[in-house]
């Protein structure tokens, strides 16, 4: 959890208000609807090969650390009515670079599929740079989104983010993870020397 955070706090969309808080352990089954609530991320969740009970207790356990760590925050956008319709999660990274500031990674950005374009995502974004940005004196608030998000790439523009950098990713594999299997080098001289 990062302590610096003013939450609850409420933010206004366009018919209303959501309120921004810390996400509980009771929010865990809803904030992952939201997670998978696309074919981009229903693919890539559901190629893990971890289901029911275990994956319940991981999603548990990575729950569990991120309140625990002092440089993340897991939270939600609940409605008048106290219906979580949005997440996001913050996390905070000291660096040397420009003058050894702070920036402000967000990361797992989901609005609920009914209530897109009534502005949930806005006033999170909002939240994140007008308030969460300035309370922990970051220089940089950074995101990344899949290639294929086209939509959410306009979305992020239109708040004023830059695509100013191009984002790598590397699987790393693990027992019974398929998807994080190394591709074939051939011949190449790197993998000949283990690189």
């Amino acid at each position: 959890m990062i302590a610096r955070l003013d939450l609850p706090a409420t933010v206004p969309i366009r018919s209303a208000a959501v309120v921004i808080r810390r996400a509980t352990l009771d929010d865990l089954g809803t904030v992952l609807r939201l997670l998978t609530d696309d074919p981009i991320s229903a693919a890539r969740d559901g190629a893990s090969g971890v289901s029911g009970q275990e994956a319940l207790l991981a999603h548990s356990e990575a729950f569990r650390q991120i309140a625990a760590d002092p440089g993340n925050d897991l939270v939600v956008a609940e409605d008048a009515d106290g219906v979580v319709v949005g997440t996001l999660q913050l996390t905070l990274i000291p660096g040397l670079s420009r003058r050894g500031s702070a920036r402000l990674l967000v990361e797992s950005v989901r609005v609920a599929s009914e209530q897109r374009s009534a502005g949930v995502g806005t006033a999170l974004m909002r939240w994140v740079t007008d308030q969460a940005a300035p309370a922990l004196a970051v220089s940089l608030v950074q995101l990344t989104s899949d290639a294929a998000r086209v939509d959410a790439h306009r979305f992020y523009e239109r708040l004023g983010f830059v695509g100013s950098h191009v984002g790598f990713k590397y699987a790393v594999e693990r027992p019974g993870n398929d998807a994080g299997r190394r591709p074939s080098c051939g011949n190449s001289d790197l993998c000949a020397r283990g690189s």
